[in-house]
């Protein structure tokens, strides 16, 4: 730990001394927690971060519109639009990869559920299924269920470890959470958490902004703060030791994200990629075709022939209503923030590019305490959150490609709390059921509400519509409604049903 004299100088030569200013009216324990706390800041770089927060505060984003154009045709796969066949080649490929424990996911976790009305971490949150499941058993279940489709598949024994990104605010709640639940069921060792750096949160003048008279306003990097954590907490070598060779990305809000998707992961290993977005696109990413032009997602497109992501705000409304001959969106491909990448990727990212990474501006209410030390809560955005953004590694990829995927069955998110038209934990349960509902459907089995009569196969989800029939499917029981002919075809069953691994073999024993 710095000495007192040493943290003054480096304040002092940073322009950021009023740091100290409470620092006479702290007691003794206040002083050293707050001390440890400084000595911990990269006080070399903090002029240069709070100067770059207040010109990037300054400067408005431009416009990318004359430079951007869309990711090539042959550059995307599509769950809608490629034939079965190579469909079923690629989810084999994933499949073995899986089998040979070459597979690992990583959820990015380091959000609170604030917009959700809630002070907890968002994948502990119940969006009222008649399953009470939370976001981080739901995954849970996918990844054990993927295990087993691998071993049944390859007659294997493996394992899809699972890593864990959480901020300072998240990862002791995280690890309770986990504990009480007994894992899920899966291996605490095959369970790997590991905390992002957290970084001062500023003034539009460029100063540090205090939380309270000995403690600094401190908000996480962006989830593109991953490629410093991964160093940090020496995942990469947890990787390599392990044998995972390709790593599945997602955040944690989507309540339809397929964990180690197996179309996706052979996908992008029969193209070579070394990382891939689901748009909807090695890097790989994967997109949804926007809903709309002016949808608040970003596009995954390229600039000046790089691939890349594209922020909504960056692109002018009349780019973005563009349409092609037969009336489609021209930038249609949606980032969801559901990535592969190849850890040798990865290692290249953190011993070569990771100091490259765009720097991101957000407008932030942060509570803060006067010259006077009063606690003020302020109404309006008051502070800059510089952020990196967990894509902005696409444009070092040596071949990026991109994966279609349908957003109904693959991206409902969770961002907002009930009363909001979209995203909210209304529209994520109904994007849920009504996909169980189109399983039961497809298996030919017929669902009937309380007064009996039948239910039509719905997609729903929108917060007022009329909600799908109240059907929830385990997890364990089917991953993506595979093997479910064979226990409801024919059948006509009542609404709510849940359909867990205890109701799946009285079916199969009648």
């Amino acid at each position: 730990m710095l000495s007192l004299e040493q943290v003054k100088q480096s304040l002092e030569s940073a322009g950021q001394s009023h740091i100290l200013q409470f620092w006479p009216e702290l007691c003794e324990g206040e002083r050293h927690t707050f001390l440890r706390e400084l000595s911990q800041l990269d006080l070399k770089g903090l002029e240069d971060h709070c100067e770059g927060a207040a010109r990037a505060a300054a400067s408005p984003s431009a416009s990318l519109d004359q430079h951007i154009e869309p990711v090539p045709p042959e550059s995307i796969g599509s769950m809608r639009k490629s034939d079965k066949e190579s469909l079923a080649v690629w989810e084999n490929e994933g499949l073995l990869q899986i089998s040979e424990n070459g597979v690992g996911v990583l959820l990015l976790a380091g959000g609170q559920g604030t917009r959700l009305g809630v002070q907890y971490p968002k994948g502990m949150y119940n969006v009222g299924l008649p399953s009470s499941k939370t976001l981080y058993q739901i995954q849970a279940e996918r990844i054990h269920k993927i295990q087993e489709l691998a071993d049944r598949k390859y007659d294997s024994k493996c394992t899809v470890p699972w890593y864990i990104m959480t901020s300072e605010f998240t990862l002791a709640p995280t690890e309770k959470f986990f504990k009480e639940n007994n894992y899920f069921g899966l291996e605490p060792s095959n369970i790997v958490m590991f905390e992002q750096r957290m970084i001062p949160a500023v003034t539009f003048d460029g100063k540090v902004i205090l939380q309270g008279k000995g403690k600094i306003a401190m908000a996480p990097d962006g989830n593109g703060g991953l490629y410093q954590a991964l160093v940090d907490n020496k995942v990469l070598e947890d990787m390599k030791k392990r044998g995972v060779e390709y790593l599945h990305v997602y955040c944690v809000d989507n309540i339809l994200v397929k964990m180690a998707d197996p179309v996706f992961i052979g996908f992008c290993v029969s193209k070579g990629a070394d990382c891939g977005a689901k748009p909807l696109i090695s890097v790989m990413c994967q997109v949804v075709e926007k809903a709309y032009p002016a949808e608040p997602v970003g596009v995954v497109c390229r600039v000046r022939g790089v691939s890349q992501v594209v922020e909504y705000s960056e692109i002018q409304p009349e780019t973005a209503e563009l349409r092609g001959p037969e009336g489609e969106l021209v930038y249609s491909a949606g980032n969801i923030c559901n990535h592969f990448f190849t850890r040798a990727f990865l290692q290249d990212v953190a011993e070569t590019y990771k100091g490259q990474l765009k720097q991101h501006v957000a407008f932030k209410k942060v509570p803060f305490v006067d010259t006077c030390g009063n606690q003020v809560k302020p109404t309006k955005p008051n502070g800059i959150k510089m952020e990196k953004f967990v894509f902005d590694v696409f444009p070092f990829s040596r071949n990026f490609v991109a994966f279609e995927v349908v957003r109904e069955d693959e991206f409902s998110p969770l961002k907002n709390a009930d009363g909001a038209a979209t995203d909210s934990p209304t529209t994520a349960r109904n994007s849920l059921l009504a996909q169980h509902c189109r399983w039961a459907t497809a298996a030919k089995a017929t669902l009937l509400d309380e007064r009996g009569n039948t239910f039509p196969s719905t997609a729903s989800v929108s917060a007022g519509d009329n909600p799908p029939a109240q059907c929830e499917i385990s997890p364990l029981v089917s991953y993506f409604g595979e093997g479910l002919e064979q226990l409801l075809k024919g059948r006509t069953l009542p609404t709510p049903l849940i359909l867990d691994e205890k109701q799946a073999k009285e079916l199969q024993a009648q």
